[in-house]
């Protein structure tokens, strides 16, 4: 019911229902006429911007599909965030994984084969929460935890020696290592 009806206990009497309740005889046949043909190019031309926004959208967005055995990283929830992960604050995870797709469950739905740490997770997820992995050499994933100091440091170790570079100058040779370290890519050797 609208709240026109509910408050006068009638249907409102607008240009759309002159000619269904007989006003035609009092306002004249080429008044309702012409309120008919205003509200059909108004209808018209709300479809057509409503067409026209459409596909301008389908444009840019595009179906994801995966393949069993394909890698994704899984979004994490906001509110599942702090209680599984147990990071929570700026140190906040955004992704997790990759894990390996199991199977499709239906249209949008894939199973994924994640580690017995998640417990009473659901391995089932929509294919909003899925981004695609892209297999990279250099990405280096650890799987262990980093073990945080009360003042959120942690012991930096080095894993592997990339580059070794002797400069000369006047008097004396100085030797600098590129060292890559424990928990940082190759964009964080130093």
């Amino acid at each position: 019911m609208a709240p026109y009806e509910a408050l006068y206990g009638r249907k409102c009497r607008s240009p759309l229902y002159w000619d269904e309740v007989g006003e035609r005889r009092i306002l004249g046949p080429d008044s309702v006429e012409e309120m008919i043909e205003i509200v059909r190019q108004i209808r018209q031309r709300i479809k057509e911007a409503q067409d026209r926004h459409k596909s301008y959208s389908n444009v840019r967005r595009t179906d994801l599909q995966f393949n069993v055995g394909d890698k994704v990283f899984l979004t994490v929830s906001p509110s599942k965030r702090i209680t599984i992960f147990g990071v929570k604050g700026k140190l906040k995870l955004r992704y997790v994984g990759p894990y390996e797709i199991l199977e499709n469950v239906g249209p949008v739905a894939y199973r994924l084969a994640l580690p017995p740490s998640f417990g009473n997770v659901h391995n089932v997820f929509h294919v909003s929460q899925l981004r695609k992995y892209v297999f990279d050499p250099k990405h280096i994933i650890h799987q262990e935890e980093m073990i945080l100091n009360p003042d959120l440091s942690y012991e930096e170790k080095p894993e592997a020696i990339l580059d070794r570079k002797v400069q000369e100058l006047r008097n004396k040779a100085i030797a600098t290592v590129k060292v890559l370290w424990k928990h940082h890519g190759y964009e964080g050797a130093t």
